[in-house]
């Protein structure tokens, strides 16, 4: 690719007559060739009196600029201690022209030229820490390092920062660098000999790099690494990794982003920075992260006097109002937001940056391709601004004559250059300004619900300094919300619940003021539905997901959640790991399904759906890592393995909101006695422990609380046998041991984890026990006197109780039940059973429809209850907005009608219920 062939513009000579002088000296080229040459040296007497140095090359670097950088870098990696010095300048000069002729010229974008002198950079870090680590252990100098581990720098690496970490460093730039080595290629009685040397290493390599005696290659800055003040200039990756795990701040994450390997042991720099992902990308959307940039951009324009409005004359494009650095906080401070959950948005360019932002929702198209037209544009005239004379600057010219060079630089008429400026500038300061700064409400919240907002200033949330201030400015927000809620002391007094029981504020408030809908989500929580407000307090980091994700979309289904929950596992560190990300995920699903029901979007059947589908996803794609943890320590597992089976409602695929989950698990040996693992188990002990194991990693309480509640209970022979039970011996147990009840609890079994074969396995056995069974001359009898005995041991525990006394849900299901072991039907859910006893004669189809009925009904009453106060309904403790959610839900105008529609269907499905069974003895 010819230099002359991709031309696109060409600046204005600023000083015709030095122009006229520089080209007389530097031979004849193409006459758009000379144009370019003519306007540059005419602006800038920096690139001048390189073309006149470098005249001889210019020809070799027109025919191909991609290959003469390449043969420039090419000489930097061939240098040695001797010439290095001299070799990286003359490489620095050919590469300062060269990249500011076809930057001048339009031959590359900005991003080909950014990475050309970024890559030059590199090249010199590189090379240099390569040439000087190996000189020190040629020279013996680092203890236990050979010849051999010159190639790896004896695991000394650079990382750069900022623009260059990026790729886009500008044109007369500092590099900003961090020096570290990998500790552990040490004896530690050798540590700190290394650690000298890398020392020395660092020192040499900045001086030469900085040196001016011939000019200088970079400027170079070690500031960034930790605590500068009081640190070496190379510190070891240990002592880097403890000093960002307890003292890391807002502005080092950001840096972090665009941080990249520059030189030396290059694999370990990428393990160093993968250390880093937990500090760098927090779990929960990280809103608190806004208040930091802001604090830090007003810091900087404090210290260098950049407010007030904006003055072309002196504006620095970098910090100034509308410049570069708004762009790249706008940029950073969204991904340290949400990059966490989203590694998409873990890109290190700004412009990238920006695309991933919008492909993720998290800004428009519009504003992405805005901001980074203008990031650009504000690029190159800062280009020009350093061409001039090589000088590390971003300020505008103060005077007339300074805009009239720098018109002539971009080709333009010097009027225009000030329009586009100050339009530029300003629509950059509109399009980010916004994000950093929030409307400062009144001091005073409204004069409501004073007794009680008095005492707020003591919890835990506020007593910080920084959340009660944040709290300060979203306060009369939400109050305002509040007292406009059906009745707005019950959801005051609910709202008082939830921030008493928060354990800290500033990162939900931050969250609620960068996002006003979770205040009015939280609002209307606290209005209709108590129990979901206190477990909100518990669990804030489920707000994530309402903005993290498509919160409102269509429902995914089963197979989509178990593969979203294995890539999370599969992503995750270690089991503990597992465990704690498997218990996240699930919160925030199972809020979802929560939101969506209070708000009416979807039922209380498909709300019933939905719990079963997580929890069955949940089970499904923790089984894997409970195996494989279980084997790493006793082997795998014996002969055909083991299958997980739903019991109770979860084998009726009918969860509600506090459901917890009734499991067997059944394994098949296959004749193997024992597992083959260094320690090795008696196969019964191997999946007894492993049941125990896999009921441990639902039900443990951890950082991130439990998943479920699990009860075995419903397990051959109850709580006295074994909790994981031979396939061949729960055959012979059900065909000839167990009792009545336990067949009915085996027509809602249904495998959901596990050795798909033996699961098969398991219901061809049911399909063909439950016809046999279900003919026994006693079943009905049995039948009876288990109700009899369910009645005495629970009764209803108020009129609200939709669950317990006759011709309540546990009694319609317990006839369900029955009903398919009569029909010998293999259908698991309560409707499809009572269906089933319609199709076998035995029951009357006007009362499986008046059973139908009021299972439906009760169930609404039921599954409302369990979401709204986490146990049975209670109208008064709901309040007026979870009764309009209630009636909502059930169809009825008021509280007592439908209570007497409950009494009615219960009394009805009694009636049939006692004729189909009776009432036992």
């Amino acid at each position: 690719m010819s230099f002359a062939a991709h031309i696109t513009r060409a600046p204005d000579a600023f000083d015709k007559a030095r122009a006229d002088d520089v080209m007389s000296d530097i031979g004849e080229f193409a006459a758009d060739v000379m144009h370019v040459l003519h306007g540059a040296a005419g602006c800038s007497p920096y690139l001048g009196d390189l073309m006149r140095s470098e005249t001889d090359w210019l020809p070799e670097a027109f025919d191909d600029p991609a290959a003469a950088l390449v043969a420039v870098n090419d000489a930097v990696r061939s240098s040695t201690t001797t010439d290095m010095h001299t070799v990286m300048r003359q490489a620095k000069r050919r590469t300062a022209l060269l990249t500011a002729l076809a930057d001048l010229g339009g031959v590359w974008p900005l991003e080909t030229v950014t990475q050309a002198l970024t890559d030059f950079a590199n090249t010199c870090v590189d090379h240099g820490i390569r040439t000087l680590v190996a000189a020190e252990i040629a020279r013996g100098k680092l203890p236990g390092m050979g010849d051999e581990d010159a190639a790896t720098s004896g695991g000394m690496c650079a990382l750069a920062m900022g623009k260059m970490g990026a790729g886009e460093l500008n044109y007369s730039s500092d590099i900003d660098l961090i020096c570290l080595f990998d500790e552990t290629r040490f004896d530690p009685d050798d540590y700190f000999d290394a650690r000298a040397v890398f020392i020395r290493v660092t020192r040499r390599l900045t001086a030469i790099l900085s040196d001016t005696k011939g000019g200088y290659v970079f400027r170079t800055d070690l500031r960034l690494r930790p605590d500068a003040s009081v640190t070496p200039v190379c510190l070891s990756m240990e002592t880097a990794e403890r000093y960002y795990e307890s003292v890391g701040r807002t502005w080092e994450r950001a840096a972090y982003i665009k941080a990249a390997p520059s030189g030396g042991d290059v694999e370990a720099a990428l393990r160093f920075l993968k250390t880093l992902d937990p500090f760098v990308w927090r779990k929960h959307l990280d809103f608190a992260a806004i208040q930091d940039a802001h604090d830090m951009r007003l810091r900087i324009r404090d210290h260098k006097g950049l407010g007030g409005a904006l003055s072309l004359e002196g504006h620095d494009m970098k910090l100034g109002r509308g410049g570069i650095r708004e762009i790249e906080f706008f940029t950073q401070t969204r991904q340290l937001i949400a990059g966490g959950r989203d590694p998409s948005l873990r890109v290190r360019g700004t412009g990238e940056g920006l695309t991933r932002l919008a492909a993720a929702g998290w800004i428009s198209a519009d504003a992405a391709a805005t901001l980074y037209t203008h990031y650009k544009a504000h690029r190159e005239i800062e280009h020009r601004l350093q061409m001039v004379n090589d000088a590390q600057t971003h300020t505008l010219p103060t005077d007339a004559e300074g805009f009239q060079r720098l018109a002539c630089f971009t080709g333009q008429d010097i009027n225009a250059l000030r329009s586009e400026l100050e339009a530029r500038l300003e629509e950059v300061h509109a399009l980010t300004e916004g994000f950093f700064t929030t409307d400062d409400p009144a001091d005073d919240a409204p004069a409501w619900g004073n007794d009680i907002t008095a005492r707020w200033r003591t919890y835990p949330a506020l007593r910080s300094d920084r959340g009660s201030a944040i709290f300060k400015r979203i306060g009369p927000d939400i109050l305002s919300r509040l007292q406009k809620a059906a009745k707005p002391e019950e959801a005051l007094v609910q709202f008082d619940a939830f921030l008493a029981g928060l354990p800290a504020g500033v990162q939900l408030f931050s969250l609620f003021e960068a996002n006003p809908q979770l205040s009015q989500l939280i609002v209307d929580i606290c209005a209709t539905a108590p129990a979901l407000a206190q477990y909100l307090s518990r669990n804030a980091g489920v707000f994530d997901a309402v903005i993290g994700g498509s919160f409102f979309g269509d429902w995914p289904g089963q197979d989509a959640l178990k593969a979203e929950l294995t890539a999370n596992l599969d992503a995750a560190a270690d089991y503990e790991a597992q465990l704690n990300a498997a218990r996240r995920w699930m919160k925030e699903w199972h809020f979802r399904i929560g939101v969506h029901h209070l708000r009416g979007l979807i039922d209380a059947d498909t709300a019933a759906t939905q719990y079963a589908d997580l929890a069955e996803a949940a089970i499904a794609a923790l089984w894997p890592p409970v195996c494989a943890e279980f084997a790493r320590k006793f082997g795998g597992l014996p002969g055909q393995g083991a299958v997980v089976l739903g019991m109770g409602s979860l084998g009726a695929a009918r969860l509600n909101a506090e459901s917890d989950l009734d499991l067997i698990v059944i394994y098949d040996a296959d004749g193997v006695e024992a597992s083959d693992g260094r320690r090795s188990l008696p196969t019964r002990t191997y999946y007894a422990r492993l049941t125990q194991a896999l009921v441990t990693a639902l039900s443990a309480p951890m950082a991130e609380g439990r998943l479920y509640e699990v009860d075995m209970r419903l397990r051959p022979s109850g709580r006295q046998g074994p909790v994981a039970t031979a396939l061949q011996a729960f055959r012979d147990y059900q065909s000839n041991d167990a009792w009545t009840w336990e067949h009915l609890a085996l027509t809602r079994a249904r495998a959901v984890a596990g050795a798909a074969p033996l699961g098969q396995a398991v219901e061809d056995f049911r399909r063909t026990l439950l016809p046999a069974k279900g003919q026994g001359e006693s079943v009905l009898q049995d039948v009876a006197d288990m109700r009899a005995r369910l009645a005495a041991a629970k009764p209803a525990q108020s009129v609200w109780d939709m669950k317990s006394g006759p011709g309540h849900l546990q009694d319609i299901e317990l006839l369900a039940q029955t009903a398919a072991l009569i029909a010998g039907s293999p259908a698991t859910d309560t409707a499809s059973q009572i269906a089933a006893g319609v199709a076998a004669g035995w029951l009357d189809a006007a009362d499986a429809q008046a059973l139908t009925a009021a299972a439906r009904l009760l169930w609404q009453v039921q599954a409302a209850g369990r979401l709204l106060t986490a146990g049975v309904l209670d109208p008064d403790a709901i309040g007026e907005g979870g009764c309009r959610m209630v009636l909502r839900e059930t169809g009825f105008d008021t509280m007592d009608a439908l209570q007497e529609a409950c009494t009615t269907a219960c009394t009805r499905a009694a009636e049939v219920i006692d004729r189909m069974i009776g009432t036992g003895t």
